[in-house]
């Protein structure tokens, strides 16, 4: 019996060990998320020179806390001719990928879920397979315009992360290593020309995950005046929710994501020696904090792109170039004996 328990011991507690550092990541990412849309409401307010959410609690602040509750309470409506399994699982699809790919982010040296070693490759796994979440919202819809923003959207996202895949390439051939801590860590040591020359390859990846996250100025899929409201029209209450609640959380995935690709990650910026005293996830959300800012920025100055000038910018500029960027980035690593 005491080797029954002993060994139950050694089974459970790794596993109980493991589902608090989940919830250490997931909650705080809830609440981010949550205010993530207070934020932009501001943030877009001030911009426009409008007051923004300012009547639920003090300053507005319990605004992302009136509206869950309001859509936690709301009816679901399924359309009659919908496929009705499908379209209960899409948002869930959506929302859960959005959060497994923080299994390996790292936020300060050894602070990091899952340290693999194919990382990166997990990263783009778990993100590529998003669009399914939005075709099968489409599908299972069974209206022509949720389909419609479907089928645009995957298209999208597909455009996108060709050319990110290529970017990402590009970062790998400077650290040599597919494990994100790893990528941050050699940032240190990489020689300050290379990192200028990575600077192009940052603002393409910034851009194409605007498009991969359907925000502004790509956010064709939601196009209300053609599509209504995109692959979610049909859905309502806490379904509806979970598909921006997916998008919003994409969004602090891949400005993490650029942070560690291009920006040191937890790092201190410049390699300034004196700003080491500042613990490392405190960098890490100072530039996740400053690219989500941006995303607002974007959506506050740039207005909608055609669905051609999209696609002709994915598969005519950003294409071309990063794999001439791979060429160029490869043939100096070598002549300059700095590959990894």
């Amino acid at each position: 019996m005491t080797e029954l328990l002993n060994i139950s011991y050694e089974y459970i507690l790794p596993l109980i060990l493991i589902a608090l550092k989940i919830l250490a990541i997931i909650l705080p990412l809830l609440l981010v998320v949550a205010y993530l849309t207070y934020a932009e409401r501001r943030v877009i307010g001030l911009m426009q020179m409008r007051r923004g959410p300012n009547v639920v609690g003090p300053f507005g602040l319990l605004q992302p806390i009136a509206d869950a509750v309001k859509l936690v309470f709301k009816e679901p409506i399924i359309p009659t001719p919908a496929s009705k399994v499908v379209f209960i699982i899409a948002p869930m699809i959506t929302f859960i990928l959005s959060l497994i790919s923080w299994a390996v982010i790292p936020f300060a040296k050894g602070v990091v879920l899952a340290d693999i070693n194919v990382g990166v490759l997990y990263v783009l796994a778990t993100s590529s397979l998003g669009v399914y979440g939005i075709i099968m919202a489409g599908w299972a819809s069974n209206s022509k315009y949720a389909f419609l923003g479907a089928i645009r959207s995957s298209a999208q996202m597909i455009s996108y992360e060709v050319s990110m895949g290529l970017v990402i390439v590009t970062v790998l051939l400077t650290t040599g290593t597919l494990n994100l801590t790893e990528i941050v860590e050699r940032q240190r040591d990489i020689p300050f020309w290379i990192q200028l020359l990575m600077a192009p390859m940052a603002v393409v990846f910034f851009i194409s995950v605007l498009a991969e996250t359907n925000r502004l100025p790509f956010d064709l899929p939601e196009a209300e005046s053609e599509l209504v409201a995109g692959y979610n029209v049909e859905y309502s209450s806490m379904s509806f929710a979970l598909f921006f609640l997916g998008e919003y959380a994409n969004m602090v995935l891949v400005s993490a994501m650029t942070t560690v690709f291009f920006l040191g990650g937890y790092l201190p910026p410049f390699g300034i020696s004196i700003l080491y005293a500042v613990p490392g996830f405190v960098w890490f959300v100072v530039k996740v904090c400053f690219l989500l800012f941006i995303f607002l920025w974007i959506r506050a100055t740039l207005p909608r792109y055609r669905y051609d000038q999209l696609m002709r910018l994915g598969w005519k500029i950003f294409l071309p170039l990063t794999l001439l960027w791979v060429v160029l980035v490869s043939s100096l690593l070598v002549f300059t004996n700095n590959l990894p």
